[in-house]
């Protein structure tokens, strides 16, 4: 099952906010956008990494999962350097142990060059 959004930022890149397959939940990269696709906080991380997140958030929710379901992510970032930045960001919205996977994989860019992180995730849905 497509997981989309109202609007959906990914409607125009032909590609699904998430897919909901039985109890689990594959979200795409969620990318530090508004709801209308425009880039937020061009040069800050921490601005960036929340945007994400709460994106992430919401593609979840409408998928009847949440945060706190995530088993796995994977965060792409443009400079591993703002891997403290993040461990607080995490602590903050991954609060429940156990704790979840992740990777943190620095690349040399993504989609758009202005975005500093993408994140994907797996969840659960109880």
């Amino acid at each position: 099952m497509r997981v989309s959004a109202e609007p959906d930022w990914y409607e125009s890149a032909g590609i699904s906010l998430g897919v909901r397959v039985g109890n689990l939940v594959f979200t795409s990269g969620q990318a530090p956008i508004d709801a209308q696709g425009a880039t937020v906080g061009v040069g800050d991380f921490e601005t960036q990494a929340r945007q994400a997140l709460a994106n992430l958030s919401t593609v979840l929710t409408n998928a009847g999962s949440s945060l706190a379901e995530v088993v796995k992510a994977t965060v792409f970032v443009t400079d591993v350097a703002q891997q403290d930045v993040f461990a607080r960001l995490r602590a903050e919205h991954f609060p429940d142990k156990p704790h979840l996977a992740e990777s943190f994989v620095e690349v040399s860019s993504l989609a758009n060059p202005e975005w500093m992180i993408e994140i994907e995730a797996i969840g659960l849905v109880r």
